[in-house]
């Protein structure tokens, strides 16, 4: 490889993309939203976890130690993006008739499960909003006499007492302020929550006492107090999905520059719009199935749990994401992550192959083939250029598809590429991607067993028979594949 480009983001407050330099030379402090723990994660949540993960490679890569932290909402997050309606978390308490300690417990582990299944790094440290509740209070209490005000249902920031309120989005149109409903008293359609009061004679499975009264702390408030408690401030960037660059990180940033009391220039920090506590804020698109935005709010969410129970290996829906850039929208269907699982399985298939014959990979990715040296450069170059996967993909599939080149270079520069793209091409099989489906009429056992009774009539010369038990394993969703070494395959069968 030539000497490395540097690491070019974009940064959703410049709308620009720049070279990355971290606030302190070789560390990158990272904080990402988290899931809100009423429900499972649908596949367009978890495309936030995955573009996170591809960034945090990719630091990785440029040579970055990185500490990175995911947050667990437990309380606090509302039934809209206002400051009326109901907590997510009481809502789905009271629905499944669970205490809500429960709902958050069951649905932390089942998101965490979906994080391993993906092959997404853990972050350096979960946090939990419910463990935080003191700081946040300590943390209202500091901005309050300055600018917040207080209401019958809870204490509230006044938008327009920090400087360009919202040029994370871009500016507050009436489209954006439509999307707040309104809440009696408040000054204007953009102020928000800091504290949020139980309404009088009900009583919350969750609740605090606080100077404004028994209530639970605002969403936008939880990730303001843990970003800072465990990264510091400032730190280096902030993802999370375009959704939150609307309403959910201007309120963040709003909240971060009233606790400083700083908005003017510093060395470290800032940008033009002044003080916003990471110095990069960064988003990921939407998934679109063709009815719309993928939602929970709509019902009917396809979750990675349905994809596995229709067949469908976790690191195929990886590779789809991989497969757009992380800014563009990512239309999904059945057919489109069934391209994706086959294209998985062409790339598994390849660098198993050179596992089993090349012996162990070239140790020194500088002695490989000049070949091979051109795409590897090709591939840091895509990543280093605001994590171009989609480009960096067909570098890693013109590595493995290379004709004669040694088969340890191959491997070498294979296994390397794919460190930052997460497929888990050093351990996976062929064998791995062979997902049951939920509802598979026949175990794994059977299948061999009737493989070997259909061999056993084809050297009988019995098609007629060898027939009958190939289409019964086809009736069954079995795909029998002759002369194929894996002899056959779960039949995937998905939607459009």
């Amino acid at each position: 490889m030539t000497d490395p480009l540097p690491l070019r983001l974009f940064n959703s407050l410049t709308r620009e993309i720049a070279p990355f330099d971290p606030i302190d030379p070789g560390t990158a402090r990272v904080y990402s939203c988290g899931p809100t723990v009423y429900n499972y994660a649908h596949l367009g949540n978890l495309r936030a976890y995955v573009f996170t993960d591809t960034l945090r490679r990719t630091l990785g890569w440029a040579g970055l130690d990185v500490t990175h932290v995911i947050n667990i909402t437990d309380v606090g997050h509302l039934t809209s993006d206002a400051d009326v309606g109901d907590d997510k978390m009481e809502a789905a308490a009271r629905a499944q008739a669970k205490s809500i300690w429960d709902i958050a417990a069951h649905y932390t582990e089942a998101f965490k499960a979906n994080i391993a299944d993906l092959n997404i790094i853990a972050p350096s440290e979960w946090t939990v909003a419910t463990d935080y509740v003191p700081q946040m209070i300590d943390f209202a209490k500091s901005i309050a006499d300055r600018h917040c005000y207080e209401l019958a249902t809870g204490l509230y920031f006044d938008s327009t007492s920090v400087p360009d309120y919202g040029a994370l989005a871009g500016g507050r149109d009436d489209a954006a302020n439509a999307r707040i409903d309104p809440v009696e008293g408040k000054r204007h359609p953009s102020d928000f929550a800091i504290w949020r009061k139980s309404p009088p004679g009900e009583q919350r499975q969750m609740e605090w006492d606080s100077p404004w009264g028994k209530g639970a702390p605002g969403w936008h408030l939880e990730c303001s107090v843990m970003s800072f408690d465990r990264l510091g401030h400032p730190f280096d960037i902030h993802t999370g999905g375009i959704d939150h660059r609307e309403i959910h990180h201007p309120n963040e940033i709003a909240q971060n520059q009233a606790y400083c009391g700083c908005t003017g220039a510093s060395p470290a920090g800032f940008t033009p719009q002044g003080f916003t506590g990471a110095r990069w804020w960064m988003h990921n698109n939407f998934l679109v199935d063709r009815s719309g935005k993928m939602s929970k709010s709509k019902g009917g969410f396809t979750t990675l749990f349905s994809l596995q129970d229709a067949g469908v290996h976790p690191l195929a829906y990886r590779l789809l994401c991989l497969s757009a850039h992380y800014r563009s929208e990512l239309e999904f269907s059945g057919e489109i992550v069934a391209t994706a699982l086959t294209r998985l399985k062409r790339l598994v298939m390849a660098v198993e192959g050179l596992r089993a014959h090349a012996g162990e990979p070239t140790a020194d990715l500088a002695a490989v083939h000049p070949r091979l040296k051109d795409e590897l450069t090709g591939f840091d170059a895509a990543l280093r250029e605001d994590l171009n996967t989609p480009k960096a993909i067909t570098h890693l599939e013109a590595v493995v598809a290379m004709k004669k080149v040694p088969a340890p270079d191959k491997l070498a520069v294979a296994l390397k590429m794919d460190a930052a793209l997460g497929l888990k091409l050093a351990t996976i099989t062929r064998a791995d991607l062979r997902v049951a489906p939920k509802d598979a009429a026949i175990t794994q056992a059977e299948i061999e067993a009737e493989l070997d009774r259909r061999k056993q009539a084809r050297e009988d010369k019995d098609f007629a028979a060898s027939d009958a038990i190939r289409d019964a394993l086809i009736a069954r969703g079995v795909e029998v594949m002759d002369g194929d070494p894996l002899r056959w395959e779960w039949r995937v069968a998905l939607g459009g």
